[in-house]
């Protein structure tokens, strides 16, 4: 096994770009599916609102899970997933809850409900040219939504393809982990199976104002969470943005204010947003789809980027 690091001047003119920091070939749409009961019109209904980023042409993709995080609207993300889906893949963006407590167990059960609708239900929420590929799930999660996909990951890894970190959070800083503790402070301790992309923000453990604790505070996030993960693993980690900088750029109500105002942000939304959803589209590429030139680009710094990065490295 072998972990290769490299640190990242500013990207090149002369740099080769790469189409995966900007929206894909496919149209790309965004559905809203109401949760309900067994079933309505024959359609069996998610446990769970659901948004359904997907292509709108025909073909076969691979699905993606996407969890939101502490207190947020999976309708924050709504610019992501449209980056995400627009590049072949379907985009399922659960609404988790609308108030929750410390405690994530609910969280994870719930995330687990939906990821066995899946095979059971999505093809009847497409079109009919539209066809998920059922055996290339992965599993991203962003904030504490993050530790809701590991801590899911960790019990259900022979159903999924891949799993990704959104500048994932145990807890509230060092030494308060919410229940129930992901993380174990033993390295390369997380027995997956599967390969992990692991995305933090520089700024995110850094205080926006004395009477907030950081968003992502050192200890108990992203690098951690890479520490704890087996081959093979990436981490990417974003200079000068902060943990809320892959959400919309307009991000409404009370709470899409607050997301405006809590963490240390970088100066717009759009590059952070980019990177991310075209490291995620990279990383799927590679390995679900066995196409890894963007990935190893980005790793090798041969790209023009959006952002700067401040760490880049792998487990091999």
């Amino acid at each position: 096994m072998a972990m290769a690091t490299a640190s990242f001047p500013p990207p090149l003119a002369t740099a080769i770009s790469s189409n995966v920091f900007e929206i894909g070939k496919f149209n790309a749409v965004i559905e809203k599916v109401e949760a309900g009961g067994c079933c309505s019109s024959g359609r069996f209904l998610p446990p769970k609102p659901l948004l359904i980023g997907r292509p709108s042409d025909a073909g076969e993709f691979p699905v993606l899970l996407l969890v939101h995080g502490y207190l947020l609207y999976n309708t924050f993300y709504s610019q992501l997933i449209h980056h995400i889906a627009s590049h072949g893949f379907i985009v399922v963006a659960p609404q988790l809850y609308t108030v929750a407590g410390p405690d994530a167990s609910e969280e994870i059960n719930a995330t687990a409900a939906v990821m066995n609708w899946l095979p059971t239900a999505l093809r009847q929420h497409l079109p009919p040219h539209v066809n998920p590929n059922l055996t290339k799930i992965a599993l991203a999660g962003h904030s504490r939504g993050g530790k809701t996909s590991f801590a899911l990951a960790l019990q259900k890894s022979s159903k999924l393809s891949a799993l990704i970190g959104l500048d994932p959070v145990d807890g509230t800083g060092s030494g308060k982990q919410t229940h129930p503790p992901v993380l174990k402070y033993i390295p390369q301790s997380f027995d997956l199976g599967i390969p992990v992309l692991v995305i933090g923000s520089g700024l995110g453990e850094l205080k926006r104002n004395p009477l907030f604790p950081p968003c992502a505070p050192k200890g108990i996030n992203h690098e951690e969470f890479f520490k704890e993960c087996r081959s093979p693993a990436y981490h990417f980690v974003v200079k000068d943005y902060g943990h809320l900088d892959l959400l919309d750029d307009e991000t409404g109500g009370i709470r899409g204010k607050v997301s405006y105002c809590l963490c240390k942000n970088g100066e717009s939304r759009e590059p952070m947003r980019r990177f991310v959803g075209g490291a995620v589209v990279a990383f799927l590429k590679s390995r679900l789809n066995g196409e890894e030139g963007d990935l190893k680009a980005i790793e090798d710094g041969d790209l023009i980027l959006p952002v700067h990065l401040q760490t880049s490295e792998s487990l091999l």
